[in-house]
């Protein structure tokens, strides 16, 4: 999934403030401009890889749904113990919920070349200036003053419970001496994310829990297939894809946070969904999506299997004498630095569509996704009217893109799924019997 700079606030500046229903959707376009955007941006992020910003988004999400939750009720909290007058103000609440965790994510970011200690300032206090905005456009009083503690309680409990969670730790992923026919090398890098497969996750028991079925066989019929597939049309040059494929395959490589959370609260917006509704929205989709991505870590760590770039190069060496090496071959996309199986895109794309449809009890949404591809002439808008739809163009865009085998993009998509089902199942569901109602509409 590589990592393109993209701003994606949908409202005017000041606009949204003056309704404090709407400071779950705007502290969630907020979140993601900080946790995506370059440090050269002209409204400078962190620059947080796919992965690493689906985890942090999913801190700033769930922090947002308690603090809100906590006020509103009826729906099991993700962090027990947290209360709240039913009078406390919903916007304030979640206001200061995203902000303190976001300038707390700020601070663990790792310094970088470009992600200085002065650039971490100018976001920290950029997004104080926005949460003073927000808060000067609530009544002051009661409600104000218990809705901003319950958010700051929120923050803290939330931050409190992912310290030591894994983040930041070891990078890369493991390589064997010598690796042989299928095993996965680095090529030239090994990711320095590559700890994403050790985060304990939000709401599964371990990051090991669901297993794909794994790769084919370097000898199968089934992997003949894939190779030439993928070696036909996700070269850099002389594929047989059309023009449309090309697109689909840029569409497909930009960062994935801002095109997914514009496109959300698209849906959001469209289905009127309250502000309690919307945080609970939000949370359990970035908790799915963050899941997804860290079993799919963990899996392809346990796989080890090589990118079709190393796959068509060294094919003289896989034992199968009908996949021909082609040493110059090149993916039209630039390859990430981690295994191929699963694929991540998959898994998260999977994930949060699938976490969108059983939120809202149907398949059913119109929206589009834009992208703004992987440089200039790249970009591209596409429309949907069933969130499963995206799955498909994504399975179809990796290997177009020449990231994947077939089978890996088809297995994450699957990873994805399973995991919305497990959080569907298990979190943010009604509370105990006699607190379940119907959403108000604020």
């Amino acid at each position: 999934m590589a990592i393109a700079l993209f701003a994606a606030v949908t409202f005017a500046p000041g606009q949204a403030d003056a309704n404090e229903n709407e400071a779950v959707r705007l502290w969630n376009a907020r979140a993601v401009e900080t946790l995506t955007n370059g440090p050269a941006a002209a409204t400078p992020g962190t620059q947080f890889s796919p992965p690493v910003a689906f985890i942090n988004l999913a801190i700033v999400q769930g922090a947002v749904y308690d603090a809100v939750n906590a006020i509103k009720g009826g729906h099991d909290p993700y962090l027990k113990g947290l209360k709240a007058a039913t009078s406390a103000s919903k916007g304030a609440a979640a206001a200061t919920a995203a902000h303190h965790v976001l300038i707390a994510l700020v601070d663990q970011a790792p310094v970088t070349a470009t992600l200085t200690t002065t650039v971490k300032s100018a976001i920290k206090g950029r997004l104080d200036t926005q949460y003073d905005a927000s808060l000067a456009e609530i009544a002051s009083g009661q409600a104000k003053a218990k809705g901003i503690a319950v958010g700051a309680a929120a923050a803290a409990a939330m931050l409190a419970n992912r310290q030591g969670d894994g983040r930041f730790g070891a990078p890369g992923f493991p390589v064997p001496a010598v690796p042989g026919p299928g095993e996965w090398r680095p090529a030239p890098v090994n990711d320095p994310n590559g700890w994403v497969r050790s985060v304990r996750p939000f709401t599964l028991p371990s990051s090991e829990y669901f297993h794909t079925s794994g790769p084919a066989a370097l000898t199968s019929a089934q992997y003949t297939a894939e190779f030439n597939e993928v070696k036909s049309l996700g070269a850099a040059s002389g594929s047989t894809r059309t023009s449309a494929q090309t697109e689909l395959a840029y569409w497909a490589a930009a960062h994935p946070v801002p095109m997914t959370y514009t496109a959300l609260r698209q849906v959001a917006a469209s289905k009127g969904l309250t502000i309690s509704e919307e945080a609970r929205f939000y949370a359990m989709t970035t908790m799915t999506a963050a899941d997804s991505l860290i079993n799919c870590f963990a899996e392809k760590a346990h796989w080890n299997f090589w990118r079709p770039t190393t796959a068509i190069q060294l094919a003289g060496t896989d034992g199968n004498p009908a996949t021909e090496p082609d040493p110059t071959w090149s993916a039209l996309i630039g390859v990430p630095p981690y295994p191929d199986e699963p694929s991540g895109a998959n898994c998260v794309f999977s994930g949060l569509m699938h976490s969108a449809k059983a939120f809202f009890g149907s398949d059913q949404a119109s929206f589009s996704i834009t992208s703004p591809g992987t440089g200039p002439g790249t970009g591209s808008t596409r429309y949907y009217s069933r969130f499963t739809d995206v799955i498909d163009d994504m399975i179809e865009a990796r290997i177009l893109g020449g990231l994947h085998f077939r089978r890996a993009d088809v297995n994450g998509a699957l990873l994805g799924q399973s995991v919305a089902n497990y959080v569907d199942r298990n979190f943010f569901n009604c509370g105990p019997p006699g607190q379940c109602r119907q959403e108000g509409r604020e």
